[in-house]
């Protein structure tokens, strides 16, 4: 009675222009990922050590971010002004121009960090939320840690020049994922061209946001620029078109028009050359498997999280969605339990393998039922 049953589906794809060409970015490193499938479509010596300068800045805001969303910290909340803080308000340096014994809003500070990349705005926050730069620098490297962050150290909350604040490329891409994917509602700052700090006792100050790619009419919406006399030119950016979202991080870019021309190109070469493939969305009816002697002859199922997959242009024919289980499976099937397993084949070659879990439970029918059915089968041969 019980057999495998094997279930083909074929994907339709959401397609972008074709194009097959390969590149090389004129960049010391680079990396490039598909933000739903996680998939890297390119990479130029992603581990290579950098000086992160102000790309810094994102975990600065991290921080911030976690605390606000845990309650720990609100917008409104004001903090005092140091002397440390507003000394980088005056030498030269990028700046929200901050002055010493103010009060100002840890909004206003984030747009400070997030728009004007200011260092004095960095300052003020990690000694407002950490007592002082270097216990919260520490607490910045705690969370790089946490979420995969293997290479990296914070020595500031700036990115100003320290042999000690290091990371890579893909660390950057994994910090960019993490602001993107868990606060998208202050992600959104990272996008606005210009910030107005409208500073007690003096003008209001507007300054416009340093990356070059929100200018450019391609969907860019984030994410920062930095740039240290060392590592050159560098810049953390992502853009959103058509509900794909694309993540570039290159360092060592020799002129500021370089890091504009080159990561535009490495944005536009992943929208070019791959697809992206949705293959299910979580705790959302994927299909439906077979039950026997249940209420229900079948159940829906679903898989836990949103399964996304990046494939080269072209390539619809190669791949393949398997749903594979040994049934019909006998009743009684309680909720979110494992019934099946999806197997996900490219050019022959198994991609992924995800639990299928049924969306609700189906109870086993009465015994005269269960009589009934099993002599059907025993005469029919039919379930």
């Amino acid at each position: 009675m019980f057999r495998k049953f094997i279930i083909f589906f074929f994907i339709d794809l959401l397609f972008f222009a074709s194009s097959s060409a390969n590149i090389d970015i004129k960049a010391r490193t680079a990396i490039l990922q598909d933000f739903l499938s996680g998939e890297i479509l390119y990479e130029k010596e992603p581990d290579r050590s950098i000086y992160p300068a102000s790309m810094t800045k994102i975990m600065t805001s991290i921080i911030a971010f976690d605390l606000i969303k845990s309650g720990d910290l609100k917008l409104d909340e004001k903090f005092i002004i140091s002397e440390k803080a507003w000394r980088l308000s005056t030498s030269g340096y990028s700046s929200m121009f901050v002055m010493i014994n103010d009060e100002v809003s840890v909004e206003n500070l984030l747009k400070g960090i997030i728009v004007a990349s200011g260092n004095d705005a960095c300052i003020a926050l990690a000694e407002g939320i950490a007592g002082t730069e270097e216990e919260f620098a520490i607490m910045m490297t705690s969370k790089a840690k946490e979420i995969g962050m293997l290479n990296t150290n914070f020595a500031n909350s700036s990115g100003i020049n320290d042999p000690d604040n290091y990371s890579t490329v893909k660390d950057i891409m994994i910090m960019s994922n993490y602001l993107i994917k868990n606060h998208p509602e202050y992600y959104k700052w990272f996008k606005e061209k210009e910030f107005t700090w409208d500073r007690t006792g003096g003008d209001p100050i507007t300054q416009g946001n340093r990356n070059p790619l929100l200018y450019k009419n391609m969907g860019a919406d984030g994410i920062k620029t930095g740039y240290l006399a060392l590592e050159k030119y560098s810049l953390a950016s992502s853009l959103e078109r058509n509900g794909r979202r694309l993540i570039a991080v290159g360092s060592g870019f020799e002129t500021k028009k370089s890091r504009s021309k080159e990561s535009s190109k490495l944005l536009t070469y992943g929208l070019t050359n791959f697809d992206l493939v949705e293959i299910s969305k979580s705790k959302k009816p994927f299909t439906s498997v077979d039950i026997w002697l249940g209420k229900k002859d079948v159940v829906k199922v679903y898989t836990k999280e949103n399964i996304y997959k990046t494939i080269k242009k072209g390539q619809k024919k190669l791949l393949k969605v398997k749903v594979i289980y040994d049934g019909p499976i006998e009743a009684p099937i309680k909720k979110d339990q494992t019934l099946a397993k999806l197997k996900i084949i490219y050019d022959q070659n198994l991609i992924g393998e995800y639990d299928l879990l049924s969306l609700t439970e189906v109870k086993k029918v009465n015994i005269f039922s269960r009589l009934m059915r099993s002599l059907n089968y025993l005469i029919w041969g039919d379930v």
